[in-house]
């Protein structure tokens, strides 16, 4: 399974939010920073603000910020959300073509499966956990400047 690029860059997003804590981000910081397109960009998160994920203010000062805290985002229902098609093949889909060995196929269970597995496990996770390394996150995207290293040696 692979997600469509709409769900990258909801994540992407949302990351980009979670590592800058404080303030307003501007679409066009967040599409530079990726090399994601402006234009779909905005798609994107104009979703997630119907979804409730993310708040923004238009205007000169305007901005994006998260509209929910980043441990309230799980990434299971997030995913839910901004896929639109779980069909890993063609019976799952109500309106495909029907399947000759439909009734003795074991396919469409074990695929079924393994598609629940996945949001078992996705469900586990929120925005935070992702962020748990935040500020070389933060530093990564260029929102803060990443502390020198200190040697660990001595000058003699």
């Amino acid at each position: 399974m692979r997600l469509t690029r709409h769900s990258d860059y909801a994540l992407r997003v949302l990351l980009y939010l979670g590592a800058a804590e404080e303030g307003l981000v501007t679409i066009g910081a967040i599409a530079q920073r990726f090399g994601i397109s402006r234009n779909h960009l905005m798609k994107v998160v104009n979703r997630l603000a119907a979804y409730g994920y993310v708040e923004t203010l238009r205007g000169k000062r305007g901005g994006i910020h998260l509209a929910v805290a980043p441990e309230e985002i799980r990434i299971g229902a997030l995913l839910r959300r901004t896929e639109e098609d779980f069909s890993l093949a063609e019976c799952f889909n109500p309106r495909g073509q029907r399947c000759r060995i439909e009734g003795t196929c074991a396919v469409r269970a074990l695929l079924g499966e393994a598609l629940d597995a996945f949001f078992e496990v996705l469900d586990r996770y929120t925005l935070d956990d992702l962020l748990q390394n935040r500020h070389d996150l933060a530093a990564d995207l260029a929102l803060t400047e990443r502390p020198p290293c200190r040697s660990s040696g001595s000058s003699t």
